[in-house]
């Protein structure tokens, strides 16, 4: 059992406690993190004088030869030794000798996995971030293709107003947009630099930790050795921010299965982003929307689970939080997949434009304008609300929409309809009319395309 401590102990671990204690099983997933980390200390050594230029260009390569190795296959990372750290110091001390006893000068196993995980962090917060840009370039060209295409808007599941598809997914647009700032002030508050806080106090050591932040593109050192070594805020804040990615991919998955339904017919899945029924051959599942959306309780899991964990961990460093890993990494990869497979489902989707346009008809999305027509025709607004309301009456009990209503029959109701009720009515009007910033107004819609197009170039 290759371990980093034991002098003072007379005997060796239990097997059990070992393999209970161990991590190597799951952080053996940053082993590039932990050796940039030891590179950078190293640096910073021998700038102090602490160690010899000879012995950190012996350690350096030493740690190269490793990462190369583990990269190749030709080492392999077994559970012979308790975590990562403990593997690459153990690897380097059998390649150089006595210079790779001297990396962990200066250093705790506290402030290094508090590092790693730092860097593991920040660079899939970049990896995220990337995979929501791609999702919103993919609603963008959905966008684009679609500033015409009629809709109804629902409130409660009920169709209300008339909208178009670029409008609806212009709101999902919105909310991937907010994860990505989300995700940017996330990595702009933790991008601080805790290598050189030791275990709890500081070392007595000449550090340039200044030195080692900027080695490791950091803003600045931590400037509390204790909140140091025991600071998990941006992994509680990162799984918030998956939390609300997963949020909001679950809700845009449960609208395609709504969609991709018999009743609704508004999409067609591509074959390759559909599953089939192993008894009844006529069906075509939207699997992909429904584990996206299942796999959202899974990422909610993980959030609470470090919450618990570090509800009632007194400083410092403590070994419960060593629980932030698997759940972090589980979590991490299973938004990155889900974000993946979801772009590139909606960028496959058939939209059955005509069945929408129907839909909004069918569901007097248009009652609300015709109700502004009477308005605009000098009727009370509440009088004419109760005016409409009979007229959908009328619909309803013989199975038409308000497009197919006679004018005579308009005007059994109220004789303040004159013909230009159809145009009023229309799709095309109704949406047009709606021309203020954030409307689904063609106008005011390429303006929004245009700005998001802008934003996705800046970003």
């Amino acid at each position: 059992m290759a371990q980093l401590w034991g002098g003072r102990f007379t005997k060796e671990t239990d097997k059990l406690v070992y393999n209970f204690n161990a991590s190597i099983s799951f952080d053996q997933k940053f082993y590039e993190q932990d050796i940039r980390g030891s590179k950078a200390h190293v640096k910073m050594l021998a700038k102090q004088g602490i160690l010899t230029e000879e012995e950190r260009d012996k350690i350096l390569e030493g740690l190269e030869g490793i990462l190369a190795d583990v990269k190749a296959g030709r080492l392999a990372i077994t559970s012979e030794y308790e975590d990562i750290h403990s593997f690459v110091e153990a690897n380097l001390i059998d390649r150089i000798g006595d210079p790779g006893k001297k990396l962990h000068t200066g250093r705790s196993r506290n402030d290094q996995v508090a590092l790693d995980m730092k860097l593991y962090v920040r660079d899939e917060i970049d990896a995220i971030d990337q995979e929501v840009k791609a999702l919103l370039e993919a609603l963008q060209k959905i966008m684009e293709e679609n500033v015409h295409t009629y809709m109804p808007g629902f409130t409660h599941l009920q169709k209300a107003q008339p909208v178009t598809l670029a409008h609806h997914v212009g709101a999902y647009f919105e909310m991937f947009r907010r994860d990505r700032g989300r995700l940017f002030d996330i990595r702009r508050r933790m991008n601080t630099c805790p290598l050189g806080a030791g275990a709890l106090a500081g070392t007595t050591y000449p550090l340039d930790r200044e030195y080692t932040a900027r080695l490791l593109d950091f803003d600045e050192p931590t400037r509390n050795s204790m909140d140091s070594v025991s600071d998990r805020d941006y992994v509680i804040e990162l799984l918030c921010a998956l939390s609300t990615i997963m949020m909001h991919l679950s809700r845009f998955s449960e609208e395609i299965i709504l969609w991709n339904s018999n009743e609704y017919r508004f999409v067609e899945i591509d074959d390759a982003y559909s599953t089939g029924s192993s008894i009844m051959p006529q069906k075509k599942n939207p699997d992909i929307a429904e584990l996206v959306r299942g796999k959202t309780g899974r990422v909610y899991g993980a959030l609470m689970s470090i919450l618990t964990t570090m509800k009632g961990i007194p400083l410092a460093y403590n070994k419960d939080m060593q629980e932030d890993k698997e759940l972090t990494f589980d979590a991490i990869d299973t938004v990155k997949g889900c974000l993946a497979l979801f772009t590139g489902m909606v960028s496959t989707m058939q939209f059955n434009k005509a069945n929408m346009e129907a839909s909004a008809k069918n569901g007097f999305t248009n009652a609300t304008d015709a109700a502004d027509y009477l308005v605009n025709h000098g009727v009370p607004f509440r009088d004419a609300h109760g005016i409409v309301g009979q007229l959908v009456l009328k619909c309803i009990d013989r199975g038409i929409s308000l497009d197919e209503l006679s004018l005579e029959e308009y005007k059994e109701i109220s004789p303040v309809f004159e013909q230009d009720i159809y145009e009023a009515i229309s799709m095309k009007t109704c949406v047009e009319k709606r021309i203020t910033l954030g409307a689904p107004g063609p106008d005011v819609m390429e303006k929004v395309i245009a700005g998001n197009k802008k934003y996705l170039e800046e970003n």
